[in-house]
């Protein structure tokens, strides 16, 4: 639905407007709230839904951030994307060895491109040029390097990490062997406990990548999980971190946006 277009609300200064997509876009680019409150009713209700939406989200966040210190964790929030790029990049060192697992989320941050903009060598087994013992050889570089970056499929709002993998390389560097590994999380994988955690990374994480993956299994036809024996099957280990691991400094950077599957 398209809101505005330019010359239609020539008094406000959108005249220049050329069309404007979305409601949210509106809200960013034009923030004083009182602006749409008077222009509609409808604006007020969608208003409202949002600002009660970012709400809840920041309470289960906090929530969240704090269970995790408690097990030992680093944790932080940023509430925008942007800031958790910037969060990121300003944890690595200079010239450290970047491993990357398989996450659409540090994709979706555009980290990779920006810590290659910084001269970081990155590990990354995602290209697809790579020869097989190539990709071999990348995800052990992952093991040892001086920053390993990540994602979690599922979070407890009790500080509990849940991930399920195809090889278990992800999983095995959140758990040891990089000097530092920063697990970076949107509010949509935040879970109430391990029960619903299991369910999240079975029934929404799996299907997604495989279907991403373009994997001959069921999930990737019905969407739901059926514990099937397909040999291209990508949940294959599930880990649980309790608490953060005694020989591996964690740091997760929970994000109050949607991030990833």
């Amino acid at each position: 639905m398209y809101l505005f277009e330019s010359g239609v609300y020539p008094a406000t200064g959108l005249s220049e407007a050329k069309r404007v997509g979305t409601i949210g876009f509106c809200l960013i680019h034009f923030p004083k709230r009182s602006f749409f409150r008077n222009m509609s009713p409808y604006f007020t209700v969608v208003i409202e839904m949002s600002e009660v939406r970012q709400w809840h989200n920041v309470k289960r966040v906090k929530r969240t951030v704090n269970a995790l210190k408690e097990n030992g964790f680093e944790a932080v929030y940023a509430s925008t994307k942007t800031d958790a790029l910037k969060d990121v990049l300003n944890r690595v060192p200079k010239n450290a060895l970047i491993g990357v697992g398989g996450s659409i989320t540090v994709r979706e941050l555009g980290l990779i491109d920006a810590l290659s903009r910084r001269g970081h060598r990155v590990a990354e087994h995602w290209s697809s040029d790579l020869a097989p013992d190539e990709r071999m050889e990348i995800r052990r570089q992952q093991l040892t390097s001086d920053v390993f970056l990540t994602s979690s499929n599922a979070i407890t709002e009790s500080g509990q990490l849940v991930n399920i993998d195809g090889a278990g390389n992800r999983v095995a560097a959140m758990i040891f062997g990089p000097k530092k590994v920063i697990v970076i999380v949107g509010v949509n994988k935040i879970v109430k406990d391990l029960e619903e955690a299991l369910d999240r990374v079975n029934n929404v994480a799996a299907p997604m990548n495989a279907k991403r993956l373009n994997r001959k299994t069921p999930c990737a036809v019905t969407g739901q999980c059926t514990d099937c024996r397909s040999p291209e099957r990508i949940c294959n280990v599930t880990t649980i971190i309790n608490r953060k691991p005694v020989r591996t400094d964690v740091t997760v950077l929970l994000v109050g946006e949607e991030l990833g599957y």
